[in-house]
């Protein structure tokens, strides 16, 4: 996840707001994210090839500690996103926060987001929030009650969010072949 659903619920915005709904809102941001960046995140210098068994990655590595985002790949049942939730040195053992397949293969690599990514993705919570139920509304007069609608097209807004929201995104973009 880019940021943790505690660090969110900690601003006042959010406090009235369900755990599994933010969870729901910042799992879609982050997969949009991913999407419109073409950009997967991993620090490929920190990963691991383990078997699953039991709902547990068969493996550890130094650099991954509990709340880290990790992304399985090469497996042929597991792959995805997933948020570790214990690690288990004794026993050299990772528990995720979603069920497993028993698989002989997967490479597990830690997924990190810069800073600007956290803040963008803030940002987009804190909009949602406060702008989704406006959306199309240019301007509004209370007096005599007078609304003026803005066009909603392709170039002003992307998936979903005014494009002016998203220019964090362009440095962390990566080209499509």
């Amino acid at each position: 996840m880019i940021i943790t659903v505690e660090e969110i619920k900690e601003m006042p915005e959010f406090k009235d707001m369900s755990e599994a709904t933010i969870k729901r809102k910042l799992t879609a941001i982050e997969e949009l994210v991913r999407a419109y960046t073409n950009n997967n995140f991993q620090s490929r210098a920190k990963r691991i090839h383990a078997p699953s068994s039991e709902s547990k990655l068969q493996g550890i590595c130094e650099y991954f500690k509990e709340g880290d985002t990790v992304q399985i790949t090469e497996s042929e049942v597991n792959d995805g996103l997933y948020v570790i939730k214990a690690i288990d040195k004794e026993n050299g053992t990772i528990t995720l926060d979603k069920e497993l397949y028993e698989a002989r293969h997967n490479l597990v690599t830690k997924i990190e987001y810069p800073t600007a990514v956290v803040e963008g993705t803030v940002n987009l919570m804190l909009w949602d929030v406060g702008m989704r139920d406006k959306v199309g509304i240019a301007s509004e007069t209370l007096s005599r009650h007078s609304v003026t609608y803005f066009s909603q097209d392709a170039g002003n807004q992307l998936m979903g969010y005014p494009v002016t929201l998203l220019g964090f995104l362009k440095p962390f973009t990566k080209a499509r072949f």
